[in-house]
């Protein structure tokens, strides 16, 4: 199916069909970040109906997107964005044991009631390291979130991935500063295989900026940014791109 959609794009690149693309890697950026999660803890096991509704709002939130993409939708889009990451920081700082129901308040008024109780402890985290990794974490989220609403950009697939892609490699680097944080020795192998997926990205990414079309244009537009292929006379940027981008992200599983 991916192969499918992806062809619709690449046959006839444009704005309707674009998301087509972009949305799987929606899904492949939150099982990576899944996968990193329960690797780290495997006692502790993310539900997949919620997994894969969240999912479906993600890619419906797209689409609402790239149809209308008007100023109000961008603010919604900005709140559900914002509270989003703190039900998930909240997730993650307690390491599975917060859940999001009917006892939520209930269990809010006894954690208030039991801060209180000693003031010494106000406002003193339990988990030190991870609530700074969390808090940074927010920010760069409220940023994104605010530069959206400001910007209003006109390609909204796009924004949403850079949503996405950045939150994984928050949490990948997130992953890796706890690690170190308790004094756990990187092994040979993970060390040589994340030296190669950050080789990979980094030049799937320079190529990727390297446009020989646009879908923003028309046809006779886009042609001038046409160039020659440079891999076998056969493959341009775009398909050195999807190589280089492959190859990372296999090293990055």
């Amino acid at each position: 199916m991916e192969g499918l959609l992806s062809a619709c794009y690449h046959v006839c690149p444009n704005n309707s069909n674009y998301q087509f693309d972009t949305s799987f890697m929606y899904v492949i950026s939150v099982l990576s970040m899944l996968k990193i999660y329960q690797t780290r803890h495997p006692d502790i096991n993310a539900s997949a109906s919620a997994t894969f509704a969240a999912l479906a709002v993600a890619v419906l939130l797209g689409v609402i997107g790239v149809l209308s993409g008007s100023l109000a939708f961008l603010i919604i889009f900005g709140m559900i964005h914002v509270i989003s990451c703190l039900l998930l920081s909240c997730y993650i700082y307690y390491m599975g044991r917060w859940k999001c129901d009917m006892g939520l308040f209930k269990r809010m008024k006894a954690w208030f009631l039991s801060e209180f109780s000693d003031w010494r402890q106000i406002g003193r985290p339990m988990y030190c390291d991870r609530m700074v990794l969390l808090l940074l974490g927010n920010v760069a989220n409220w940023g994104l979130a605010i530069y959206g609403i400001v910007t209003t950009p006109k390609d909204f697939a796009s924004y949403l991935l850079i949503i996405f892609l950045t939150n994984l490699l928050l949490y990948i680097a997130f992953y890796i500063i706890m690690k170190l944080r308790h004094k756990e020795r990187l092994q040979l192998q993970p060390l040589v295989y994340l030296v190669l997926c950050l080789l990979g990205w980094a030049a799937a990414i320079f190529f990727y900026t390297q446009h020989t079309t646009t879908w923003e244009l028309t046809p006779a537009h886009s042609r001038q940014y046409n160039h020659e292929c440079l891999l076998l006379h056969f493959y341009d940027t775009h398909d050195i791109w999807h190589f280089l981008s492959a190859g990372a992200m296999f090293f990055g599983f």
